[in-house]
């Protein structure tokens, strides 16, 4: 009865938004990459590519989930070199993404959507051993396709935030059945796993294994990635100044960030301001508001992308996808987004593995742990509101030792927390040589 009920909503809420995204996909063409292949029309020879045993199934939603992952794929296929390891996103940004940081996956793919006649299809062509899924990516149909196939289902750098789990929480005895189809769960921390509890997971299935994003991110940074990107902007702090970069923003947060940026260039007349909207469509929104802000000299990454060489403009919109990580390595102080309006916060991870000292606001909902660690070696500076962040930005501008010191200090935690994905990599190993659970089956 659960899952019947779960399928009503569920096609009550995709005929509401079918034609929004039939909009969006005929005025912008987002989606139309994607959709044919999360409805089952994947090519056949993608399934033929699929060679090797144990098969093992990962899921990453998108661009985040992705960096977790990454390092879990490694450590599998350390522990197993002759595994099909198959690598899924939701989004055509995650997918991206896959594609150009995972190497070691023997096919990437687009997850289904959780319809059942797709659901079963997919699987019926890819015949995992074991599911795992990255983060809280719960989708029950497809779960209880799993466990009607016997395959076996992980959960990996689980977590939940305060509005999912508020979310989940109202409809907690369906959630009850849908985790007792889950053999085991790595959560990041002790909250998510109380949370995971709370909502009916089995207390034996659960174990708190830290965060494989540590991983990741310590894997990725490296000085040819920054130089790359300092060529191609043409861009050296050292010798034209500091760089102020603000990742991640959100509407209403832009304009904050360009008042402190005009009250600094009083103090730091060669500092250059990049900014780098969470949604890479609101660019030209973002480039219109710098200019009616007095920015005049504004160039686009869009714009060096198709040819256009930067010269003496101090302000640079990242108006495309895939650059933010790199771009922080270019930073002198970095502000994270999505934390001055209510969104949660962003990942300041990012900037932290470059030994970036980082500001946010007071909406870290999604990231008290990553804001925990920062804020305990000095790396983190929260801010409350513009005048807070103008003081703070000033302050660590002002005193570049201490900036320096306090950047090692958040590069330092990152690197001291690795070890995640190896410890996820012999969960999931665990899971195929040991016995299933007894999973639940509705009548």
């Amino acid at each position: 009865m659960h899952f019947f009920l779960y399928n009503i909503v569920l096609g009550a809420a995709a005929f509401v938004a079918l034609p929004y995204y039939g909009l969006k996909m005929a005025l912008t063409g987002k989606y139309r990459r994607s959709l044919g292949a999360k409805l089952g029309r994947t090519p056949a020879v993608v399934y033929e590519g699929m060679r090797g045993t144990p098969r093992i199934w990962i899921h990453a939603v998108s661009v985040g989930e992705v960096t977790a992952a990454a390092p879990i794929v490694t450590a599998l296929r350390d522990l197993r070199p002759e595994a099909c390891i198959v690598l899924s996103t939701s989004t055509e940004t995650g997918q991206d993404m896959a594609r150009s940081l995972v190497m070691n996956a023997t096919a990437i793919i687009y997850y289904p959507l959780d319809i059942p006649p797709v659901v079963e299809k997919v699987l019926d062509r890819v015949r995992p051993d074991v599911f795992v899924m990255t983060e809280t990516e719960i989708w029950p149909n497809f779960l209880r396709a799993c466990g009607q196939r016997g395959v076996r289902i992980v959960m990996v750098n689980g977590r939940i935030s305060p509005r999912s789990f508020r979310r989940y929480r109202r409809t907690r005895r369906f959630w009850e059945r849908v985790l007792a189809l889950v053999d085991r769960v790595g959560v990041i921390s002790a909250v998510d796993g109380e949370r995971l509890l709370s909502l009916g997971l089995p207390a034996d299935r659960m174990e708190i294994l830290g965060n494989a994003k540590y991983d990741g991110l310590a894997a990725k940074v490296s000085p040819g990635l920054r130089e790359e990107v300092a060529r191609r902007l043409n861009l050296c702090p050292r010798d034209e100044g500091p760089v102020f970069v603000a990742g991640s923003t959100h509407e209403g947060e832009e304009a904050v960030v360009l008042e402190v940026y005009r009250e600094l260039l009083r103090e730091f007349p060669a500092l250059t301001l990049i900014l780098i909207p969470r949604h890479a469509e609101r660019g030209a929104a973002v480039r219109d508001l710098c200019r009616r802000y007095g920015c005049e000299d504004i160039i686009t990454l869009r714009e060096i992308a198709g040819g256009k060489e930067r010269t003496t403009e101090r302000v640079i919109v990242v108006d495309v996808i895939g650059e933010l990580f790199k771009i922080y390595s270019l930073a002198t102080v970095v502000f994270c987004g999505g934390s001055l309006v209510p969104r949660g916060g962003q990942n300041i991870l990012e900037p932290a593995a470059w030994g970036k000292v980082v500001c946010y606001g007071p909406s870290m909902e999604d990231f008290l742990n990553e804001k925990e660690l920062l804020e305990k070696v000095g790396a983190g500076v929260p801010v409350a509101d513009g005048r807070e962040l103008l003081a703070a930005v000033r302050g660590l501008m002002s005193r570049p030792e201490v900036l320096a010191a306090k950047g090692e200090a958040a590069r330092a935690a990152v690197v001291a927390n690795q070890g995640a994905s190896r410890r996820y990599g012999d969960l999931i190993m665990g899971v195929l040589g040991g016995n299933s659970v007894q999973h639940w089956r509705e009548d």
